[in-house]
């Protein structure tokens, strides 16, 4: 819906299902009652998540066609979608394959412009569109020394999809972009990453890709990579890594780099008590949360201010006594609406700053919440879906209206 904050949804990913079929079914199951709760008098936008084998059925004119007809009936549109997870990402074990294939890969490449030329056709005009994707690997697949290597080769492939949102530009006139997505223990995983690629390998390469491929002038070719490669601010992602929000904004606005979509999201964090009895049920409250879905890295915040990380809870938990720590962060998307979970707390601070940022002095048009974890909640946190993402949605507009 339109706040006049920006564009207010949900992600889709919370839904299970990777097929079309899967997809179309939750959407019509849920979204016609959510949007009666939370956006009765006004069209509501949907973040949508489509997997490959879903993407690959949508783009089929009937199946395309006939998703449009709903949208209509039901007072919809997509104006964001969730590029990032390829594959399966409910009921079975994601883990590091979250970013296969990665963008190395021509799958990547394909799939990624699939999903460009469908928001292209499901996007009302005058409004511009955004997909999230990967930080262009996981940062544990590749040898240090090669790094350099990986960033020329993914950043060569993402100008194909640049190329390709210039081309759908001059056709349509519709402004779509890329978004990066920063995250723990991917390629890209702070502010300091994003900013490093984005000036030392995107613009340069980019320069010379698109004085190649279209002719343009250094000039004309910093203005498209703007344009078309901005960066989707995960909320929960930055607060894992004690990141300070207000500075990389800053950044961002003094770089003139974009941010396509704030995803509003949260982490879970305590602090670890020095002495060990007081530090136990701390570490035993982490591991109720300890599932085999997703990856839960954690980032460690030692006693003389340097960070210690880990690829997933249970490695962090193998290293729980370790007297050096003083506060966990880990990488869950945990509800908003929840601050307080007894020993463990959320990041849900981190989210009010961002917030009151983006309310004070917009830096984006479109967000997003993305709370996709529902089902590996532990049972007591558990509530029925649609009455979650009610909620979740409702606290993030009433904040907006109410932050000083």
């Amino acid at each position: 819906m339109h706040t006049p904050y920006g564009y207010l949804t949900y992600c889709t990913n919370i839904h299970a299902g990777e097929s079309w079929a899967d997809h179309f079914a939750a959407l019509q199951q849920n979204i016609p009652g959510i949007k009666k709760r939370i956006s009765p008098h006004q069209s509501l936008g949907i973040g949508l998540r489509l997997s490959h084998q879903a993407s690959i059925h949508l783009q089929e004119k009937k199946s395309l066609d006939n998703f449009k007809d709903w949208l209509k009936r039901e007072d919809c549109y997509v104006f964001t979608m969730n590029g990032f997870p390829y594959g399966g990402f409910h009921h079975t074990k994601v883990k590091d394959q979250v970013h296969a294939p990665d963008w190395t890969t021509n799958e990547r490449v394909s799939y990624t412009i699939r999903l460009f030329h469908i928001l292209a056709e499901l996007l009302p005009e005058n409004m511009e569109g955004g997909i999230s994707t990967s930080p262009l690997s996981y940062k544990y697949w590749h040898e240090a020394g090669r790094q350099h290597e990986v960033f020329e080769k993914t950043t060569k492939n993402i100008l194909q999809v640049i190329e390709e949102l210039i081309q759908i530009k001059t056709k349509t006139g519709k402004l779509l972009h890329l978004d990066i997505e920063p995250e723990p223990d991917g390629l890209l995983e702070s502010g300091p990453e994003f900013f490093d690629w984005y000036e030392n390998y995107l613009l340069p390469i980019g320069e010379t890709f698109l004085q190649k491929q279209r002719g343009y002038t250094p000039v004309e070719s910093v203005q498209a990579i703007k344009e078309h490669m901005q960066l989707c601010y995960d909320v929960c992602h930055f607060a894992v890594g004690y990141e300070e929000h207000a500075n990389i904004i800053q950044k961002l606005r003094e770089k003139k780099i974009k941010v396509g979509k704030i995803q509003i999201s949260a982490a879970l964090k305590a602090a670890m008590p020095h002495e060990q009895k007081e530090r136990e049920p701390v570490i035993q409250a982490f591991r109720q949360f300890n599932e085999s879905t997703y990856l839960h890295q954690v980032v460690a915040r030692q006693r003389n201010g340097s960070l210690k990380r880990y690829p997933d809870l249970p490695e962090a938990l193998m290293d729980a006594d370790n007297p050096s720590t003083e506060e966990w962060r880990s990488h869950f998307h945990v509800p908003l609406f929840i601050q307080d979970y007894g020993l463990l707390k959320s990041t849900q601070p981190d989210i009010r700053n961002v917030l009151s940022i983006q309310r004070n002095q917009s830096f984006t048009n479109h967000l997003e919440v993305e709370t996709y974890t529902w089902e590996v909640l532990p049972d007591g946190l558990k509530v029925p879906l649609s009455e979650s993402i009610i909620r979740e949605v409702e606290w993030v507009k009433e904040y907006l209206n109410n932050v000083d």
